[in-house]
């Protein structure tokens, strides 16, 4: 590997996120982008209506450095209301520069260097520079798709999970729903991990922004409501996914007071404070009916099956998710050296369409598990995925 200057050794590998590159790809060639997980709609007007009418007040400056009260409230609220889960607004809820910085500021505040963290790859990318700037050490654990033609969710094997926790291990970094995979994590995987995770006396770090976006047979579970958890785990979401406000950044930690309070005093010299407008906003968000939240899980499933179904159609094999944005394909049929990368830097000319290669998602050393393996983001309207499907019929 060449050495970048002045790039600290700790960051040496992490270059440019792959999402700049393909999305500047998109835009050089005028493809559809179905790489980027963001949505083109916009989210309900009952919460862009409130973040409107916030601009021009109070809520332009520094918000408390915890997070406006009424959406700590909300955020407790919301957790209680979806997980059963009991928090303190005023000293167990903590509002973040969107989970990228939730997540980044626990590990800075709760990792000492050499620190391991065992966690699930493919993994999204922040992930692993997270660990590293934190000092730590990822000690990945493989997610592996069903044979094709399965429809079978991806699955880990219990040896390699407890082959990876060794005497450094420090702390679990969970994702469920997981991105890139979209697979949700099932009550006995659950058990299990709690069962090691106690055992082994780990924190449990638990990204769930895409708590909402479950799709039907699937169902999402807090491994922080399982008996005995709530005191080792940070529960982390968002707001983007679940209200069409991405570039918003409005993110939360939920945990016991001492771990919230470590969390602060690392979050407190990265933004401060952020979104002041954005979050009376989320707050009325997190309040909204039980109807909404169905209704986004339902709109997204159909979004879903018609990609996959396009997808399918090009000689793609899918592995259909659960949940989330995303749906992964097997390249090989259609990319006989099976090489993802050369796959989605070729697609734009081929079918005038984006992805993003799933090996990115992969610790170095096993990159071969994902080497012919690329994700498709369906977060769009209908009518992007239907000219993205006739797209990719047509591909050279």
């Amino acid at each position: 590997m060449i050495r970048a200057p002045f790039l600290s050794s700790r960051l040496q590998g992490f270059g440019t996120t792959v999402f700049a590159e393909m999305s500047a790809l998109a835009v050089a060639t005028g493809a559809i982008n179905l790489g980027q997980g963001f949505p083109d709609e916009p989210g309900p007007a009952e919460v862009l209506d409130v973040a409107r009418a916030a601009i021009g007040t109070g809520h332009d400056q520094y918000p408390p450095g915890p997070g406006l009260p009424e959406l700590r409230t909300a955020i407790a609220e919301h957790q209680l209301r979806f997980r059963g889960l009991s928090y303190d607004p005023d000293v167990e809820v903590l509002v973040t520069a969107g989970a990228t910085e939730a997540l980044t500021a626990a590990l800075l505040a709760l990792l000492d260097p050499g620190d391991e963290v065992v966690l699930f790859e493919p993994m999204y990318d922040c992930y692993a520079a997270a660990v590293a700037m934190a000092g730590g050490v990822p000690r990945p654990v493989p997610l592996r798709p069903p044979p094709p033609g399965d429809a079978g969710p991806w699955t880990f094997d219990e040896a390699e999970l407890r082959a990876a926790v060794t005497p450094h291990a420090r702390l679990l970094l969970l994702n469920t729903p997981h991105n890139p995979t979209g697979k949700v994590f099932t009550g006995a995987e659950l058990a299990l991990l709690a069962e090691v995770a106690t055992t082994a006396d780990l924190l449990v770090l638990t990204d769930e922004v895409y708590e909402h976006l479950v799709f039907g047979g699937a169902e999402h579970v807090s491994i922080a409501t399982l008996p005995g958890m709530r005191q080792r785990t940070l529960v982390v979401s968002s707001g983007g996914k679940t209200f069409n406000t991405t570039g918003w950044k409005i993110g939360w930690v939920c945990a016991p007071a001492p771990l919230v309070s470590a969390v602060r005093t690392a979050k407190q010299f990265l933004t401060y404070v952020n979104g002041g407008p954005f979050q009376p906003a989320i707050a009325v968000g997190l309040r909204l009916p039980d109807a909404y939240f169905t209704g986004i899980a339902r709109d997204l499933e159909r979004k879903r099956d018609l990609l996959v179904a396009g997808l399918a159609a090009a000689g793609l094999p899918v592995v259909s998710p659960q949940a989330t944005y995303f749906a992964t394909v097997d390249v090989r049929p259609v990319q006989l050296d099976g090489d993802g990368w050369a796959f989605c830097r070729s697609l734009p000319e081929r079918a005038g369409v984006v992805a993003i290669p799933t090996v990115v998602f992969y610790e170095p050393a096993d990159a071969d598990l994902g080497r012919h393996l690329v994700r498709f983001a369906f977060c769009k309207t209908d009518d992007v995925l239907a000219e993205a499907a006739q797209r990719l019929g047509r591909m050279r």
